[in-house]
């Protein structure tokens, strides 16, 4: 499967952003979707992750009301929609993909996924 994520750039803070990642090279009907970030001199985070197939998510708290991940089956196309964006979300985001289940995505070792697309840089000035 080979990711490639955009929609990154510099915001300011309280404005939105929505990051794409299309996927190709396979059928994804077994696979789940995530979002990282990594901000600068800190570990890469796990964001939200989608099950393809059945849609399900799963958000890791941090970002539960402000983002949204959601799927375009037709386009093979995972968005992440990021509102009231703060400094704080300054970061370099990834999507990854495997097969697996959102959640388990979500709690997985990185370094077992797989699949990973380029990030996009998302900076929030203040």
């Amino acid at each position: 499967v080979q990711l490639q994520a955009s929609g990154g750039g510099l915001v300011q803070a309280g404005e939105s952003l929505n990051l794409a990642c299309v996927a190709s090279g396979r059928t994804l009907s077994t696979y789940a979707i995530a979002w990282f970030r990594q901000a600068p001199g800190k570990e890469r985070e796990f964001l939200v992750a989608v099950n393809w197939s059945f849609g399900s998510t799963y958000y890791t708290d941090s970002v539960k009301g402000r983002f949204t991940i959601s799927r375009d089956l037709g386009k093979n196309t995972v968005y992440l929609q990021m509102n009231s964006l703060k400094p704080e979300d300054t970061a370099v985001y990834y999507c990854a993909a495997d097969v697996s289940t959102a959640q388990r995505m979500g709690v997985v070792n990185q370094g077992q996924i797989p699949h990973w697309g380029k990030g996009t840089q998302v900076t929030v000035s203040s």
